[in-house]
């Protein structure tokens, strides 16, 4: 161990002492996460076989007796085994994983515990490998995730930097799973950043490219599914495909409610952690059990019930990812009445898997369950209107894009890599309309994606990446400009670029000859004016060109507000007024404010919640926290805590200095200031 960390410390001083370009540090940094994270990719899905041949080739060598009983045995076992990974080992790796990563993201600059990677592979190789309802690209995800944030760390490189890397990772995760490495980068940028920056775009299509021919190299050049060229043969069969969004959203929503409400069952349930997924296990295998002899009574082609033996041929289609179900839901060669029952089978299947918090992705059921509500929809057309439409498999690949899309609100992340898995472009059209409408209806039935609901559940309200509710503990005079640079009101435009050019602002507040607030005129106001050759430029004026519709802010509102406030237009400065006078310029609030403002926000955050943790570890009552201020005289100015006479009842537990929260040590010299956050028996 020693060894391999003064390896990472040459590493790192090696690269201070040559100085390479930043792109050039960014570029090597996204193909090594890329190529790990593929190579990753690969080692994961060989390792799911190689359990799932132990489990039900093996196990049926040495368990024959139990005949088809052996699909009750497996999934429990399997939740035996990776339970006590998550509940000891690494708890991030419980569940579908792409929400810790978003968490990860918006609140801990992007750093996530290497040991992340080894609990998820294992737990959910176990999980999968056995039997259990789960997609592979979740934990595919969260380790691509983990290995640059690894990579960032170990390079010492700062926090955007490290955030990059995770983003490159997930789009890794992605690529390298479903040979989609367009889909990975747009799932990088709609879920876990949150929105697109170009200065993030580069880095993560090369981390996904290289994944994702990591992945081809070893796993070979096709797409995800074989399916049939399908088409659009009628303008008018848009309606129908529509009419599928509409009823994809109702579905992805169900899922969404169905999958929280076992997890809550779950967690409320008071029993050992290291056990609930053997209990969900069990469960699921029930499920598998049971089901294929209902089909069986009829109700399905003999084939599909899948009751035969030995287990290895005939592993229940809610057992695992489902590829292969789905892809015979697209190529059109499931029955009605088995599309019908995995349309409810498989959100149950993934509930008890995931919400007795095993390890696996949301990703591929989501797939499966959109496939077989296509499919069997399809089917419905199919037997009212023969040869109307492209038939069932048309249909089950447009749903599985809307069930998707519904569910993580990630339509471009949809519609890509289902065109990526098919390699039909000709479905766009029909892939366009039944996403967006989907996405539409299920953002009125439910607010939160299958992602974000967990993140809500801990008091985290993401918007564009970010969490509101960090801003919502900073006010806006914290953070504003009290001198911001304006301009008056009969400044010539011809002048105008002269102080942009001067300050490098885009932007200023505009005032009257008597100092009030008249508008605002942006960089792109005097770009629009100049260029239009209506008037000419030496014979206007500021006044004529600013904008008077002002958007503003108190200064006792929160950064929250202001965030809410900018987003819609994409402001990226607002004027702060006096609450009893709104034309009283006070200050001005900046996006780069903003972005201090969540590192002010996130400081407190994580300072209230070590309290709340130190508060209850501490049952002895006569404890309390005080903070004490420490003003210019204070006679422990410039004095280290090792030369303070403290009273042996009372502990130092923080410094908090300005936006920087300082954990005391001997040496820590205190400064005037510093906010002094002390743990004191009570005096009675």
């Amino acid at each position: 161990m020693g060894s391999k960390t003064r390896a990472i410390a040459n590493l790192a001083h090696w690269l201070d002492r040559i100085q390479p370009s930043e792109t050039a540090v960014l570029l090597g940094t996204a193909i090594v996460v890329g190529a790990g994270t593929g190579l990753g990719a690969v080692l994961f899905i060989q390792l799911i076989a190689l359990i799932q041949r132990l489990f039900f080739q093996c196990g049926w060598t040495a368990l024959s007796f139990l005949g088809r009983g052996l699909f009750i045995l497996a999934p429990a076992v399997g939740g035996l085994l990776a339970g006590p990974i998550i509940a000891f080992f690494a708890k991030e790796a419980k569940g579908h994983g792409v929400p810790e990563v978003m968490q990860a993201i918006a609140l801990r600059g992007g750093r996530i515990r290497p040991r992340v990677v080894i609990a998820k592979v294992a737990a959910s190789a176990l999980c999968i490998g056995s039997g259990g309802s789960a997609g592979r690209e979740g934990p595919i995800v969260q380790v691509g995730a983990a290995l640059g944030s690894t990579v960032g760390q170990w390079l010492h490189l700062s926090e955007t930097r490290i955030r990059n890397l995770v983003a490159c990772g997930a789009a890794a995760g992605i690529a390298a799973t479903f040979n989609a490495p367009i889909a990975g980068v747009m799932f990088a940028m709609e879920i876990i950043l949150g929105e697109l920056h170009l200065g993030d775009l580069g880095n993560v299509v090369i981390s996904a490219v290289m994944a994702a021919t990591v992945a081809r190299v070893f796993l070979g050049d096709r797409p995800a599914f074989t399916i049939p060229n399908y088409g659009v043969k009628t303008p008018e069969e848009l309606l129908l495909y529509i009419l599928l969004g509409v009823l994809a959203a109702f579905a992805a929503v169900a899922f969404i409610r169905l999958l929280y409400w076992f997890e809550d069952r779950f967690d409320g349930w008071r029993f050992p952690d290291a056990l609930k997924p053997a209990i969900g296990g069990l469960l699921l295998g029930a499920l598998a059990f049971f089901y294929p002899m209902v089909l069986g009574l009829g109700l399905v082609p003999e084939q599909e019930a899948l009751l035969g033996l030995p287990p290895a041929a005939n592993i229940p289609h809610v057992f695992g990812a489902g590829f292969s179900t789905i892809e015979g839901a697209l190529q059109g060669q499931l029955s009605f009445g088995l599309l019908l029952a995995l349309i409810f089978l498989k959100p149950l299947a993934t509930s008890f898997t995931l919400g007795s918090g095993n390890s696996g992705g949301v990703f591929a059921p989501a797939l499966f369950m959109g496939a077989a509500l296509g499919g069997a929809f399809g089917r419905v057309v199919e037997y009212l209107a023969p040869g109307a439409t492209a038939g069932p498999g048309a249909f089950a690949v447009v749903g599985m894009a809307a069930v998707f899309a519904s569910a993580a609100r990630a339509p471009f992340t949809a519609i890509l890599i289902v065109f990526e898995m098919t390699s039909d472009y000709r479905m766009i059209l029909p892939l366009m309309a039944g996403v967006f409408v989907s996405l539409i209806v299920a953002e009125r039935l439910h607010r939160e994606s299958i992602y974000t609901l967990k993140l809500t559940r801990r008091g985290i309200h993401l918007l564009r990446g970010w969490d509101v509710d960090v801003m919502e503990a900073v006010r806006i005079d914290e953070v504003m400009v009290r001198q911001p640079v304006t301009v008056p009101v009969n400044l010539p435009v011809t002048l105008l670029a002269g102080e942009f050019l001067r300050t490098g602002r885009h932007g200023f507040a505009v005032l009257n000859d008597d100092g009030s607030l008249f508008g605002v005129v942006s960089l792109e106001d005097y770009r629009r004016a100049t260029t239009a050759g209506k008037i000419p430029s030496d014979q206007l004026v500021v006044r004529d060109i600013a904008t008077r519709d002002v958007i503003s802010v108190y200064p006792d509102e929160t950064v929250g507000t202001a965030l809410r406030r900018m987003a819609p237009r994409d402001l990226s400065r607002m004027p702060v007024v006096a609450r009893d006078d709104p034309h009283h310029l006070v200050g001005v609030v900046r996006r780069n404010d903003i972005v201090r403002a969540y590192e002010v926000g996130a400081m407190r955050r994580e300072e209230a919640r070590r309290r709340a943790e130190t508060t209850r570890a501490i049952s002895d009552t006569r404890a309390e926290f005080v903070d004490v201020p420490l003003a210019p005289g204070s006679c422990t100015i410039g004095k280290s805590i090792a030369e303070l006479d403290l009273p042996r009842a009372a502990v130092l537990v923080s410094i908090r200095r300005g936006q920087e929260l300082v954990i005391p040590r001997g040496d820590t010299c205190l400064q005037a200031g510093d906010i002094v956050t002390a743990l004191c028996e009570r005096e009675y």
